[in-house]
């Protein structure tokens, strides 16, 4: 919905942020996110919160889908109020499985015009091919396969960011290079933001054509 009149629009903006299991919205890359994207518009957001009890998942299937199926109820029902045709502009922005659950959570509700930054995203979120999208992923990140993540990216004209020695909070064990690394991931999550980028123009952060840019 716009408001305004005469040459004056406001344009009606929504950010959506999807935590992981343990990585909740006040951590670092959610937390600096929001900040990032209320700076851009996006001073309406929801946070969505989830809980799952089943202990580790990593490397369980089984496991990990029944842990997806719990977390998108839970994220369903938070967001069931939404209507979203009243927003302009849509962000979703999420971390580890909540990546599987913005993107799924797009498809399956026909958002196809949201904005996804995928903060470490794992193989799966690739299934719904989110649009508009960039990532960020760690060499040592225990969840994915990095090869296999930039692939996936590349395949599906993802710009993605590739961190070298970071886990799977994007964080290695030199403090003041994860300041610098959550700096760059910062900035290139504004740059994404901006009109100029809108409608998945990466031209700022990754040149003429999407590829994994190593850092």
């Amino acid at each position: 919905m716009k408001a305004g009149t005469g040459k004056e629009t406001i344009m009606a903006k929504i950010a959506v942020y999807f935590p992981g299991i343990g990585y909740h919205c006040d951590k670092p890359l959610l937390y600096y996110g929001r900040k990032i994207a209320c700076e851009q518009g996006y001073q309406e957001y929801r946070n969505i919160s989830y809980t799952y009890q089943a202990g580790n998942i990593r490397g369980d299937e089984e496991k990990m889908n029944e842990a997806y199926e719990a977390l998108f109820a839970q994220a369903e029902a938070e967001l069931a109020d939404m209507v979203w045709s009243d927003y302009d502009d849509v962000l979703f922005v999420s971390k580890s499985i909540g990546t599987i659950i913005a993107a799924s959570y797009a498809k399956k509700y026909e958002l196809g015009r949201a904005r996804h930054i995928l903060y470490t995203p794992l193989a799966q979120t690739f299934l719904f091919a989110p649009d508009h999208a960039i990532a960020f992923i760690g060499t040592a990140d225990p969840w994915s396969d990095t090869e296999e993540i930039v692939r996936l990216s590349e395949k599906n004209h993802i710009p993605i960011t590739v961190y070298e020695g970071c886990n799977h909070s994007l964080e290695c064990a030199d403090t003041l290079k994860n300041i610098e690394n959550l700096k760059d991931i910062m900035q290139r999550t504004v740059y994404s933001l901006t009109e100029e980028d809108h409608h998945g123009n990466f031209s700022r952060l990754y040149g003429a054509a999407p590829a994994a840019h190593h850092t």
